[in-house]
Protein backbone atom coordinates (compact mmCIF):
# COMPACT_ATOMS: atom_id res chain seq x y z
CA UNK A 1 0.00 0.00 0.00
CA UNK A 2 1.53 3.28 -0.79
CA UNK A 3 1.07 6.20 1.27
CA UNK A 4 2.06 9.22 0.62
CA UNK A 5 3.07 12.16 3.62
CA UNK A 6 -0.09 13.75 3.44
CA UNK A 7 -2.49 10.61 3.32
CA UNK A 8 -0.82 8.61 6.70
CA UNK A 9 -2.36 8.61 9.73
CA UNK A 10 -1.91 12.04 11.76
CA UNK A 11 -1.27 9.97 15.06
CA UNK A 12 -1.82 6.41 16.37
CA UNK A 13 -4.81 7.70 17.89
CA UNK A 14 -6.32 8.39 14.51
CA UNK A 15 -6.20 4.75 12.99
CA UNK A 16 -6.94 2.69 16.71
CA UNK A 17 -10.48 4.90 17.04
CA UNK A 18 -10.59 3.92 13.21
CA UNK A 19 -9.87 0.02 13.72
CA UNK A 20 -12.25 -0.13 16.67
CA UNK A 21 -15.15 0.27 14.66
CA UNK A 22 -13.83 -2.01 12.15
CA UNK A 23 -13.97 -6.02 12.67
CA UNK A 24 -13.94 -7.26 9.47
CA UNK A 25 -11.26 -7.63 7.08
CA UNK A 26 -9.34 -9.88 4.60
CA UNK A 27 -6.54 -12.06 6.07
CA UNK A 28 -3.50 -12.79 3.46
CA UNK A 29 -1.01 -15.80 3.53
CA UNK A 30 1.85 -16.56 1.38
CA UNK A 31 0.97 -19.34 -0.55
CA UNK A 32 3.19 -22.58 -1.79
CA UNK A 33 5.59 -21.57 -4.19
CA UNK A 34 4.78 -20.53 -7.47
CA UNK A 35 0.87 -19.81 -6.28
CA UNK A 36 -0.82 -16.77 -5.03
CA UNK A 37 -1.44 -15.63 -1.81
CA UNK A 38 -3.98 -17.12 0.43
CA UNK A 39 -6.92 -14.64 1.36
CA UNK A 40 -9.70 -14.64 3.44
CA UNK A 41 -12.59 -12.80 4.30
CA UNK A 42 -13.09 -12.96 8.10
CA UNK A 43 -14.55 -11.16 11.01
CA UNK A 44 -12.38 -10.80 13.94
CA UNK A 45 -12.11 -9.43 16.71
CA UNK A 46 -8.67 -6.82 18.15
CA UNK A 47 -7.34 -6.16 20.90
CA UNK A 48 -5.54 -2.49 21.39
CA UNK A 49 -4.35 -3.53 24.68
CA UNK A 50 -2.37 -6.21 23.76
CA UNK A 51 -1.81 -5.77 20.52
CA UNK A 52 -3.57 -8.71 19.00
CA UNK A 53 -6.63 -9.96 16.57
CA UNK A 54 -8.37 -12.78 17.18
CA UNK A 55 -10.12 -15.23 14.60
CA UNK A 56 -11.39 -18.80 14.12
CA UNK A 57 -11.43 -20.68 10.31
CA UNK A 58 -13.09 -24.14 9.89
CA UNK A 59 -10.01 -26.60 10.11
CA UNK A 60 -10.73 -28.12 6.82
CA UNK A 61 -9.29 -24.71 5.33
CA UNK A 62 -6.25 -24.29 3.02
CA UNK A 63 -4.79 -21.33 4.81
CA UNK A 64 -3.37 -23.08 7.44
CA UNK A 65 -0.83 -25.26 5.87
CA UNK A 66 0.33 -21.44 4.45
CA UNK A 67 0.19 -20.66 8.05
CA UNK A 68 2.09 -23.30 9.03
CA UNK A 69 4.62 -22.89 6.51
CA UNK A 70 4.98 -18.86 7.05
CA UNK A 71 3.10 -17.39 9.79
CA UNK A 72 4.17 -14.15 9.19
CA UNK A 73 0.54 -12.86 7.88
CA UNK A 74 -1.85 -9.58 6.79
CA UNK A 75 -4.87 -8.10 8.08
CA UNK A 76 -6.37 -5.66 5.74
CA UNK A 77 -8.89 -3.62 6.35
CA UNK A 78 -10.30 -0.94 4.19
CA UNK A 79 -14.01 0.98 4.51
CA UNK A 80 -15.20 4.68 3.84
CA UNK A 81 -14.32 4.47 0.03
CA UNK A 82 -16.36 6.27 -2.16
CA UNK A 83 -15.58 7.33 -6.04
CA UNK A 84 -14.68 11.06 -6.46
CA UNK A 85 -15.52 12.36 -10.42
CA UNK A 86 -12.84 13.92 -11.99
CA UNK A 87 -14.60 17.66 -12.36
CA UNK A 88 -14.58 17.62 -8.11
CA UNK A 89 -10.68 17.79 -8.08
CA UNK A 90 -10.36 20.29 -10.70
CA UNK A 91 -7.97 23.56 -9.81
CA UNK A 92 -9.23 27.14 -10.48
CA UNK A 93 -6.73 26.94 -13.27
CA UNK A 94 -7.85 23.92 -14.56
CA UNK A 95 -11.23 23.33 -16.89
CA UNK A 96 -13.74 21.09 -15.00
CA UNK A 97 -13.40 18.06 -17.38
CA UNK A 98 -9.34 17.93 -16.96
CA UNK A 99 -10.15 17.18 -13.19
CA UNK A 100 -8.85 13.69 -12.69
CA UNK A 101 -10.96 11.12 -10.42
CA UNK A 102 -10.16 9.30 -7.88
CA UNK A 103 -10.85 6.78 -4.83
CA UNK A 104 -11.45 7.77 -1.13
CA UNK A 105 -10.57 4.98 1.52
CA UNK A 106 -9.74 4.40 4.68
CA UNK A 107 -7.15 1.46 5.47
CA UNK A 108 -5.49 -0.73 8.10
CA UNK A 109 -2.79 -2.90 7.68
CA UNK A 110 -1.79 -4.83 10.80
CA UNK A 111 1.37 -7.31 9.98
CA UNK A 112 1.26 -10.15 12.23
CA UNK A 113 3.06 -13.02 13.66
CA UNK A 114 0.27 -15.90 13.44
CA UNK A 115 -0.25 -18.66 16.08
CA UNK A 116 -2.62 -21.49 16.08
CA UNK A 117 -4.46 -22.39 18.67
CA UNK A 118 -5.48 -25.98 19.14
CA UNK A 119 -5.95 -26.83 22.89
CA UNK A 120 -9.42 -27.34 23.31
CA UNK A 121 -9.82 -25.31 26.77
CA UNK A 122 -7.92 -22.09 24.98
CA UNK A 123 -10.12 -22.06 21.54
CA UNK A 124 -13.01 -21.78 24.13
CA UNK A 125 -11.13 -19.39 25.47
CA UNK A 126 -10.43 -17.43 22.13
CA UNK A 127 -14.20 -17.59 20.81
CA UNK A 128 -15.35 -16.17 24.81
CA UNK A 129 -13.30 -13.38 24.38
CA UNK A 130 -14.78 -12.87 20.05
CA UNK A 131 -18.29 -13.38 21.14
CA UNK A 132 -17.95 -10.26 24.73
CA UNK A 133 -16.80 -8.56 21.23
CA UNK A 134 -19.76 -9.12 18.85
CA UNK A 135 -22.21 -10.17 21.30
CA UNK A 136 -21.82 -8.06 24.56
CA UNK A 137 -25.26 -8.13 25.32
CA UNK A 138 -25.00 -11.84 26.35
CA UNK A 139 -27.98 -14.71 24.90
CA UNK A 140 -25.67 -17.50 24.38
CA UNK A 141 -24.39 -20.52 26.19
CA UNK A 142 -21.11 -20.24 27.19
CA UNK A 143 -17.90 -21.84 25.16
CA UNK A 144 -16.11 -24.33 27.26
CA UNK A 145 -14.15 -27.44 25.92
CA UNK A 146 -16.54 -30.08 27.84
CA UNK A 147 -19.91 -28.90 27.66
CA UNK A 148 -22.70 -28.59 25.20
CA UNK A 149 -23.62 -27.19 22.58
CA UNK A 150 -20.37 -25.97 21.72
CA UNK A 151 -17.79 -28.74 23.27
CA UNK A 152 -17.95 -30.88 20.17
CA UNK A 153 -18.12 -28.33 17.68
CA UNK A 154 -14.38 -26.96 18.46
CA UNK A 155 -12.72 -30.00 17.18
CA UNK A 156 -14.09 -28.56 13.66
CA UNK A 157 -12.07 -25.24 13.66
CA UNK A 158 -8.68 -23.73 14.58
CA UNK A 159 -8.12 -20.68 16.33
CA UNK A 160 -5.95 -18.08 15.41
CA UNK A 161 -4.03 -15.41 17.78
CA UNK A 162 -2.53 -13.30 15.25
CA UNK A 163 0.41 -11.06 17.55
CA UNK A 164 0.29 -7.82 15.55
CA UNK A 165 4.40 -6.58 14.64
CA UNK A 166 3.70 -3.81 12.45
CA UNK A 167 0.58 -1.35 11.46
CA UNK A 168 0.39 0.72 8.28
CA UNK A 169 -2.84 3.18 8.13
CA UNK A 170 -3.95 5.66 4.95
CA UNK A 171 -6.57 8.17 4.97
CA UNK A 172 -6.65 8.72 1.12
CA UNK A 173 -8.64 12.16 1.00
CA UNK A 174 -7.23 14.59 -0.73
CA UNK A 175 -5.52 16.24 2.13
CA UNK A 176 -2.44 17.43 -0.28
CA UNK A 177 -5.25 19.89 -2.09
CA UNK A 178 -6.34 23.06 -2.08
CA UNK A 179 -8.84 24.62 0.39
CA UNK A 180 -11.24 25.47 -2.30
CA UNK A 181 -11.00 22.15 -3.86
CA UNK A 182 -11.38 20.28 -0.36
CA UNK A 183 -14.63 22.36 0.70
CA UNK A 184 -16.19 21.60 -2.86
CA UNK A 185 -15.85 18.21 -2.65
CA UNK A 186 -16.73 17.71 0.91
CA UNK A 187 -19.96 19.68 -0.11
CA UNK A 188 -20.47 17.69 -3.13
CA UNK A 189 -20.18 14.49 -1.03
CA UNK A 190 -23.03 16.17 1.09
CA UNK A 191 -25.18 16.89 -1.56
CA UNK A 192 -24.57 13.47 -3.12
CA UNK A 193 -25.48 11.11 -0.50
CA UNK A 194 -24.79 7.98 -1.83
CA UNK A 195 -23.64 5.01 0.60
CA UNK A 196 -20.02 6.42 2.86
CA UNK A 197 -20.34 9.44 1.53
CA UNK A 198 -20.99 10.37 4.88
CA UNK A 199 -18.09 8.83 6.44
CA UNK A 200 -15.65 10.03 3.78
CA UNK A 201 -16.76 13.91 3.83
CA UNK A 202 -16.53 13.06 8.19
CA UNK A 203 -12.50 12.28 7.42
CA UNK A 204 -12.14 15.02 5.06
CA UNK A 205 -13.52 17.70 7.03
CA UNK A 206 -11.80 16.29 10.86
CA UNK A 207 -8.37 16.26 8.53
CA UNK A 208 -8.48 19.66 6.92
CA UNK A 209 -9.30 21.38 9.71
CA UNK A 210 -11.13 23.85 7.88
CA UNK A 211 -15.37 24.01 7.75
CA UNK A 212 -17.39 23.74 4.39
CA UNK A 213 -20.04 25.80 3.65
CA UNK A 214 -22.31 23.16 3.54
CA UNK A 215 -21.82 22.48 7.61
Amino acid sequence: MLIHPWDAAQDDAEWQSWLARHDFGHLAANGPPGAPPLVQPTHFAYDEERREALLHLARPHPIWSAIEACPEVLLSVADDYVFVPGPWLAEADVPPEHGVPTTFYAAVQLSCTAHIVDDPAAKAALLTRQLAHFQPEGGSAPVAADQEPYGRSLAGIRGLRLEVVGVRAKFKYANQRSERVRQRTADALASRGAPRDTAARAHQVRRGAWTSAAG
